[in-house]
């Protein structure tokens, strides 16, 4: 691996940790020319490219970039820590690659996405749900919100992410 500072391809691993719950692993490395210190990851790559099917039936490359984007646009300016955000994207990413094998309904991305809102912030739950189940009256908001208040969520359900909706 070449030195961010100095481009000589020469470092030595100084030390190694698994990161993501052991799918990938975090190195420090010190260069052997200018004996500056960075930090590199390794993830394995995934062989199969999963699909989105999009609502108007085109498929595009999940990316877990974007469940995180829509996560923290629904988040707005709650007080749900980044972390948090990033974890919802990181059960979302591996549950739907561990259920499907090539092509996943974009519906079903947005279910989990909605279960793990539900469960860490109502109101980043209603505000996902809104463009999710694509309101289009107030009673619809009405309906939801009095079946969240009915059902209130289950912090850190062990299970939400194991039923997919094929």
């Amino acid at each position: 691996m070449n030195c961010p500072s100095c481009n000589t391809p020469d470092a030595r691993v100084i030390d190694s940790r698994p990161i993501e719950n052991g799918t990938g692993i975090r190195r420090r490395r010190e260069c052997l020319a200018c004996k500056k210190r960075f930090t590199s990851y390794e993830r394995a790559e995934r062989q199969t490219r999963l699909k989105v099917i999009k609502k108007d039936g085109s498929r595009v490359p999940f990316d877990p970039a974007s469940v995180l984007r829509g996560i923290q646009a629904a988040c707005g300016k709650r007080p749900v820590p980044e972390v948090v955000k990033q974890r919802i994207a990181d059960q979302v990413d591996e549950s739907v690659h561990r259920d499907f094998e090539q092509e996943v309904p974009s519906r079903e991305i947005g279910r989990r996405v909605a279960l793990g809102l539900r469960d860490v912030d109502p109101v980043a739950y209603v505000r996902f749900a809104s463009v999710y189940h694509d309101f289009q009256s107030v009673s619809e908001f009405q309906e939801e919100l009095t079946h969240l208040v009915d059902k209130p969520p289950t912090p850190g359900h062990p299970s939400l992410f194991e039923q997919p909706d094929r």
